[in-house]
């Protein structure tokens, strides 16, 4: 397989659903992201030779739609992969696949949800006496029909008892990742990452990410009675884009070798559905069996897209992972979580961290990881050129 090189990432703010942007379409919203990135890497948009994106929601092919308004060449492929919240980091890989394979010099590959505009799904009654009901995006993939929001939190529920996670802890967790985010803010570590939509303050700072106090989770009644947890300690869904370019080694030395994310492996693995919050640490403990000398507690850098504090703290407790080696800028706690763009988000994360970041200050290894629905873990390790 030849080497694969991410030479530059880019996305949106985060936006609740509803909000930032709600009048968006999944074109509007994408297209602009992918301008940046090949303007960051100074490649011509006539080069791009394949778009892979991760989608949950908008039905159809949209990345066909999006490279067309994004003015890609109407020759090129282009494919909408749906794996739930795994979409976008699996597209990622699939574009590295091609350049591995060498069936592709240079290709962009994400996740993008545009949740508010995305088409209503209503499920066929039964019988002609059944009232029709609106289906959540999450049916379904969980095996559950009668709501996934439920479903999550006692898989969360259960997850927390399993680990003796105690509400305090979750909390505690959530207002760390709220601090880390505006941290990250106040020091412009989201500067070069997020593609403003518009020329106004709130197009460049992820729509949730806020400064709450520790008093603010504790009136937060739980979502399942008598539970741990809440809506203040969990990931609420919303809607963003991100995208990557992906080039082949010749391609990496004809632009003066520009830092980049090499893939240094990937492991993908199901568990049952009633399992969802612990594929995350499947999915990382497969790739440790798969990279012998590879110290999964060492690794400095771990992104990851939580559901919930409970199931990051699960994590961190069942693989040894450092507190300030995850998500050092916040999670999906604080910035929200963009269902099929939100493992995209992660890669643009690293990058940041890997790529742009001071060369004193870069790590050598990073690692992306997150539990899907429906029970499935997905996990990528990246190395820094």
């Amino acid at each position: 397989m030849r080497p694969g090189y991410i030479i530059a990432a880019r996305r949106t703010a985060i936006g609740r659903i509803g909000g930032l942007h709600r009048q968006r379409r999944i074109e509007d919203l994408t297209a602009p992201v992918i301008h940046e990135v090949l303007k960051d890497a100074g490649l011509a948009a006539s080069r791009v030779e394949r778009f892979i994106l991760g989608n949950t929601s908008a039905g159809g092919n949209p990345a066909r739609l999006i490279a067309l308004t994004a003015g890609l060449p109407e020759t090129i492929s282009a494919t909408t992969m749906d794996q739930q919240c795994a979409s976008g980091l699996e597209a990622i890989l699939a574009g590295l696949r091609l350049i591995g394979t060498g069936e592709a010099e240079i290709v962009l590959a994400g996740g993008a949800e545009a949740l508010s505009m995305a088409p209503w799904r209503i499920a066929k009654p039964r019988n002609v006496y059944q009232t029709p009901r609106f289906v959540d995006i999450g049916d379904g993939a969980s095996g559950n029909d009668d709501g996934a929001d439920n479903h999550a939190a006692e898989i969360g529920e259960a997850l927390a008892r399993t680990n003796a996670i105690s509400r305090q802890q979750q909390d505690d967790f959530a207002l760390r990742s709220h601090l880390k985010a505006s941290l990250a803010r106040d020091g412009k570590r989201f500067l070069k990452e997020i593609v403003a939509l518009k020329t106004v303050a709130e197009e460049t700072r992820d729509q949730s990410s806020g400064e709450p106090a520790a008093d603010d989770f504790q009136d937060v009644p739980p979502i399942v009675a008598n539970g741990t947890l809440t809506a203040a300690n969990i990931s609420a869904p919303h809607e963003g884009a991100a995208i990557v370019l992906v080039v082949s080694e010749a391609v990496w030395l004809e632009l003066g070798k520009p830092p980049a994310l090499k893939l240094a492996g990937s492991a993908s693995v199901g568990t049952g559905p009633a399992h969802d919050g612990e594929a995350a640490i499947a999915a990382m403990q497969r790739l440790g069996k798969q990279m012998p000398g590879l110290e999964l507690a060492a690794l400095p850098l771990i992104e990851m897209s939580e559901s919930s504090a409970a199931e990051a703290i699960a994590l961190c407790k069942s693989l040894g992972f450092a507190d300030e080696a995850l998500n050092p800028d916040g999670g999906a706690i604080a910035r929200g979580h963009p269902l099929g763009a939100a493992s995209a988000v992660l890669v643009v994360r690293l990058f940041t961290r890997m790529a742009r970041a001071k060369a004193s200050e870069r790590p050598k290894l990073g690692a992306a990881v997150l539990s899907a629905l429906g029970g499935q873990g997905i996990a990528a390790l990246f190395e820094r050129t």
